[in-house]
């Protein structure tokens, strides 16, 4: 309940997984870099980024899966997906004010992920 004693309604269509952990964005035109991936559900994702794309650029979204042994390749979930929003927001950080970036993003499909991202090409 809010303080005004309304009911909050959910709009969101899809169940969130509200965890954070860390993703590769991909880009043609803006190259790999990585972020923070928030608020995953099977409809989209809420991504922390040092910049934003522009509203309608379909990006990719490498999920990768640590190895469990040496000898292992890195397995990765690769999804493209839309830019759908653009989020700017403002947070103390103890007693310094602080700022980030964020991108909704909607997924388009699910991709097959061939080879792993060169580390040489993550900025």
């Amino acid at each position: 309940m809010r303080a005004t004693g309304l009911p909050v309604i959910e709009k969101r269509i899809h169940t969130r997984f509200d965890k954070a952990f860390l993703v590769v964005i991909g880009s043609e035109l803006y190259g790999d870099s990585f972020a923070i991936a928030r608020n995953v559900s099977s409809g989209g994702i809420l991504v922390e980024m040092t910049y934003a794309p522009p509203l309608g650029t379909v990006v990719t979204v490498h999920f990768q899966i640590p190895r469990e042994s040496e000898d292992e390749k890195l397995h990765e979930i690769v999804a493209r997906a839309e830019v759908k929003h653009h989020h700017y927001l403002n947070f103390l950080g103890g007693n310094d004010a602080a700022s980030t970036r964020a991108i909704g993003l909607r997924f388009l499909e699910f991709i097959d992920a061939g080879e792993p991202i060169d580390p040489d090409r993550i900025h």
